[in-house]
């Protein structure tokens, strides 16, 4: 068979499975399509199927059908980080400086401390740490992924529980919105390269003069001209921050941060969040998956997975009570919101995918880190939907 016809093989398996096992098994309550999605990517990925049926997955995914995945996957995400940069609104937690935070700092500080213990006793065994990272890269790489906050998933799943527009889902957003940034500072600080730090340094700068004279031509620019010249001030900044090695994906994140949400019709904007996660997205699971290892064996990694599942959620619920605690919340309020701030999914996945990228972590930490995101995030709705019903009072509450 010709490529393309290989290729259109894999599409129709990326699309048609998650599909199904999430119409027919009615997973929508614990696991959303986008987790089934991502689920799925790690099945297909030669852990499972390549495992369980490696002629098959050798004649599918082949050196070449894995490039062109591959080149679809990097736009794709790079599309919807650019689309998480450009939502990022921190006026509102500026408004609500000290509430935001401290709430901000101790939910993401926490699993962070308690995410790099852990990477300090993995360091302990051989095949978790990158062939190019220092243990501090290491350390703090893996203790971030603990912290992660995936805004666009938080932003479905609040959705979801119809308190959104409420004033504890906007609460929430401005914590998730504060440590989005710190998140992308963070990956940034992993990624100096001492080497090239004259290009990282003189890409930063560049970004800052660009930046300035783009966000004048974009306010005078008709709405419909500013999504082409917004694409193509993507394509840039992914290239500028790739070539001064600090991967795309901190660029995408920067040519998203710089630009103003209001820039933009809002449904347009969530229709592009839409139909970027609905026809794209997909192919960058499935490429996840493909990246995820086993060499270690599954309860190994496994185990590891469970490790850093418990850094992040105990991090992160102790920080939320932490904070609580100094803004004089109600009972149960701060284990609301940490589990809520819990959610991880895309974000996370993507943090990983630049770690391994860089050689800070290997695949096996890759996959453990993957399978700890996934348990997560479907512990999500089923933990808070019960708590949101008994607490009506704190749903209502602007701070």
């Amino acid at each position: 068979m010709i490529i393309t016809e290989i290729f259109l093989i894999a599409m129709t398996l990326i699309f048609t499975i998650p599909y199904l096992i999430w119409r027919i098994g009615k997973t929508e309550y614990y696991a959303p399509l986008v987790v089934v999605q991502i689920i799925t990517g790690i099945l297909l990925g030669p852990g499972v199927l390549g495992t369980v049926f490696p002629n098959y997955y050798g004649f599918v995914f082949t050196p070449s059908v894995i490039q062109l995945l591959n080149g679809i996957a990097w736009w794709a995400v790079m599309l919807f980080v650019w689309i998480a940069g450009i939502e990022l609104d921190l006026r509102k937690a500026w408004q609500h400086r000290r509430e935001s935070i401290v709430t901000a700092g101790l939910a993401l500080g926490t699993p962070l401390v308690f995410g790099s213990i852990a990477a300090t006793g993995l360091l302990m065994f051989d095949g978790w740490i990158g062939q190019n990272a220092m243990s501090w890269q290491f350390i703090m790489g893996v203790g971030m992924a603990c912290a992660v906050t995936a805004l666009p998933i938080l932003i479905l799943f609040m959705e979801k529980l119809e308190i959104l527009r409420l004033p504890i889902g906007q609460r929430i957003l401005r914590y998730a919105s504060l440590d989005d940034v710190v998140i992308w500072g963070i990956l940034a600080l992993i990624l100096m390269d001492w080497e090239r730090v004259g290009r990282q340094v003189g890409f930063l700068l560049g970004y800052t003069v660009i930046g300035y004279i783009f966000r004048k031509l974009m306010v005078r620019l008709p709405e419909r001209d500013r999504w082409y010249v917004g694409l193509i001030w993507l394509a840039g900044c992914g290239f500028g921050a790739d070539y001064s090695g600090l991967h795309f994906m901190v660029g995408a994140f920067l040519a998203g941060a710089i630009m103003d949400g209001d820039w933009f019709d809002q449904k347009q904007m969530d229709f592009l969040r839409f139909h970027v996660l609905l026809v794209m997205m997909p192919v960058f699971f499935l490429s996840t998956g493909l990246r995820t290892n086993w060499a270690l064996g599954g309860a190994t990694v496994s185990m590891a997975a469970g490790v850093l599942l418990a850094a992040s959620i105990s991090g992160k619920l102790l920080g939320t009570h932490i904070a609580g605690r100094i803004l004089n919340w109600e009972p149960g309020e701060g284990s609301l919101i940490g589990w809520l701030l819990q959610t991880k999914a895309l974000i996370m996945i993507i943090f990983v995918n630049v770690l391994l990228d860089n050689g800070i972590i290997t695949s096996e930490t890759f996959t453990a880190l993957l399978l700890m995101a996934i348990a997560s995030t479907m512990m999500t709705i089923p933990i808070v939907s019960p708590k949101l019903a008994r607490m009506d009072s704190i749903i209502f509450r602007s701070k």
